[in-house]
């Protein structure tokens, strides 16, 4: 596709802005989105630096602040000694304990590739997950009467505790049914 402002290049840059429930497209080569102020960044382009600073949230207005480098260099796990710089340098951690080191700054990360979520829950296979389904539903509905008793709601609480108490003892019924 080319261009749509100079018609001579092809579009590497595709803008979607929604303004007032209409929604406008732009299709545009990088020189042109440059001069029409679409994009702005520096001379030698978008650098990894600025991409895991955007993805890790971190001002790098202050990085030349003493402050802010002691506050970096802070951050290490103790188990392997890896640094929280090294961390975003690499893309990967260097052991397990990297994740309890580093965890007050692993949140925003998680939740922006976690549509905000910042536990993942995956799918479960419905053949060989039968037990992960229902133990996946107790939880649920323990969480539902919790949330039942403090409101009060205790007729609702005991339907909901009736079937916790039937799935939990369907839980511990062995495979294959009853061999009575």
């Amino acid at each position: 596709m080319e261009c749509q402002e100079c018609h001579e290049r092809p579009a590497t840059l595709h803008f979607t802005q929604i303004v007032n429930g209409k929604k406008h497209e732009i299709r545009v080569c990088e020189v042109c989105a440059k001069e029409k102020g679409y994009v702005s960044y520096p001379e030698e382009g978008y650098s990894l630096h600025n991409l895991l600073a955007g993805i890790f949230n971190i001002d790098t207005s202050n990085i030349d602040n003493p402050a802010f480098q002691q506050q970096v260099k802070e951050l290490k796990c103790p188990a392997c000694g890896m640094t929280f710089t090294q961390f975003k340098q690499v893309g990967k951690f260097g052991c397990a304990h990297c994740y309890d080191a580093f965890s007050s700054k692993l949140d925003p990360i998680l939740k922006r590739v976690h549509a905000g979520n910042t536990k993942h829950s995956g799918k479960i296979p419905k053949r060989t997950g039968v037990d992960l389904q229902a133990k996946k539903q107790l939880n649920t509905l323990k969480k539902e009467l919790q949330h039942l008793i403090e409101t009060e709601a205790f007729e609702e609480a005991a339907k909901v505790r009736d079937k916790i108490k039937a799935l939990e003892k369907e839980l511990q019924q062995p495979e294959g049914g009853d061999h009575s």
